[in-house]
């Protein structure tokens, strides 16, 4: 039976019809596929820029952290450093103090004969030398003089030998000295230095551990003393 032209365009409406229809949905389903993946990219990307901004700020955060510890380290250790020399400064105040008040143990007429003796004694006995040199301040010669008499018989005694000493008048201490002396062997180049000065340099020096305990009281972190 032949199809007649309406019949026909009929047909070829229906079918075209159709062909949109599976068009449209083909479509759709592209347009919720694309959507799906655009979704999904777009979750991707920006989980992995938010991971990216916050290891940039924890990196940040330690370096800023890490900077405030080595600013708190300096600070400490000016702080430190402060206290240290201040407590130096106490100390050399103290001993400035002593080395002004040298000048009374010299003219105490009682005390310091007595002190001459046991100085120029000691040297005698650090030297051990045969043939000595005294040197000591101009207005001390005669003390001197006397506590050489004096000792030479207790050297012999002691260490059973004799001993020569020589007073150099030819160079004194200076005056600025607050007293003592020094004793040389015979061709000068050993000396030992017993003025007062020298002597409470070196009490201070050997005594320095125990002035900071009772300035400043115990060092805990201190393993040592001398």
């Amino acid at each position: 039976m032949a199809l007649s032209d309406a019949d026909v365009k009929k047909q070829i409406k229906h079918m075209m019809a159709f062909i949109e229809q599976e068009a449209s949905e083909k479509a759709e389903e592209i347009d919720a596929k694309a959507e799906e993946e655009f979704n999904i990219e777009k979750g991707r990307l920006v989980q992995t820029q938010r991971l990216k901004i916050m290891e940039y700020y924890e990196k940040k955060e330690k370096q800023i952290e890490q900077q405030k510890k080595i600013q708190m380290s300096n600070l400490m250790n000016q702080a430190r450093l402060k206290v240290l020399k201040a407590r130096d400064d106490m100390i050399m105040d103290l001993l400035n103090d002593a080395r002004k008040k040298l000048n009374n143990i010299a003219k105490d007429s009682n005390q310091y004969p007595t002190l001459l003796e046991g100085l120029i004694l000691q040297g005698f006995y650090q030297l051990l030398e045969p043939k000595v040199t005294i040197r000591c301040r101009k207005e001390d010669v005669a003390m001197v003089q006397a506590a050489v008499q004096k000792n030479i018989p207790i050297y012999k005694e002691a260490v059973r030998c004799n001993i020569e000493v020589r007073i150099d008048e030819n160079n004194y201490l200076s005056p600025d000295i607050s007293g003592g002396v020094e004793v040389y062997n015979a061709d000068g180049k050993i000396k030992v230095s017993n003025t007062l000065e020298s002597r409470l340099d070196l009490m201070a020096h050997q005594m320095m551990p125990e002035i900071r305990v009772a300035l400043f009281g115990v060092n805990q972190n201190r393993k040592f003393m001398d």
